[in-house]
């Protein structure tokens, strides 16, 4: 091993390690997949890395981090299903190489990769448990052919990537589905709080909750809540 592929390897490994530490910090999804971008750039040696994202509506995707500066390249039109090289990438959960974009009949926005200085493409997908989430892109300023070693880089990276997605959409979730069950909770304690000092039926008290929380346009786990303080402080 020459002291050239020693060094390479050494910052590929560093590179993953520095993300595998972004994924299990407290950083925000954002900062996360902006890191990733850079970093992979960095170790690919690549002109310009974006990860793309499908919408709530998986018909579009998105571009949800890169390295570039470019504000062309950054707003561009999101990709509507089936478009582009990205799309067979999602269709069948398989990377794409593509040696250069510019005459690559399926490529969309010849024109943004032709000013941007765009040649090679290795295009990843991000799966989770194969489900393909989105895509990771890199590109190259000169026409390049991407070892075995280089793709499989991108294959660990695009992996660790959709863990910190994952991740973060289960923690989402977890916190709104305990957001549900603590204003479950409160309007039911409220509830039997003026069933039983208004004389109320379960319907009519929470009818009342709801009328009170609409009209002072506050959540009905906080209009549940000052109902519970104002009993506790009648004791």
């Amino acid at each position: 091993m020459t002291k050239k592929t020693q060094a390479k390897t050494t910052d590929t490994i560093e590179a993953l390690s520095k993300i595998s530490r972004a994924i299990s910090s407290d950083l925000y999804l954002e900062d996360i997949l902006k890191l990733v971008v850079t970093v992979t750039a960095e170790v690919m040696n690549s002109r310009i890395c974006t990860l793309m994202l499908l919408d709530d509506k998986k018909d579009k995707l998105v571009i949800r981090a890169t390295q570039s500066i470019s504000e062309e390249y950054i707003k561009k039109q999101p990709l509507a299903k089936g478009e582009g090289i990205a799309w067979k990438v999602i269709k069948d959960n398989n990377p794409i190489v593509v040696p250069d974009v510019l005459k690559e009949p399926g490529y969309k926005y010849k024109d943004i990769a032709e000013k941007e200085g765009l040649a090679s493409l290795l295009c990843m997908p991000l799966a989770v448990k194969n489900k393909v989430i989105g895509v990771l892109n890199c590109y190259t300023s000169k026409p390049h052919r991407f070892t075995k070693t280089e793709i499989n880089v991108l294959v660990s990276v695009a992996n660790q990537a959709a863990i910190a997605i994952e991740n973060t959409e289960l923690m989402v979730k977890t916190r709104v589905i305990q957001e549900e069950l603590e204003t479950r909770k409160a309007v039911e304690k409220a509830k039997g709080i003026l069933m039983k000092d208004d004389a109320l039926t379960e319907e009519d008290a929470f009818r009342k909750i709801q009328k009170y929380s609409m009209d002072r346009r506050k959540p009905m786990k906080e209009v549940a809540e000052a109902i519970i303080m104002m009993h506790e402080m009648r004791k």
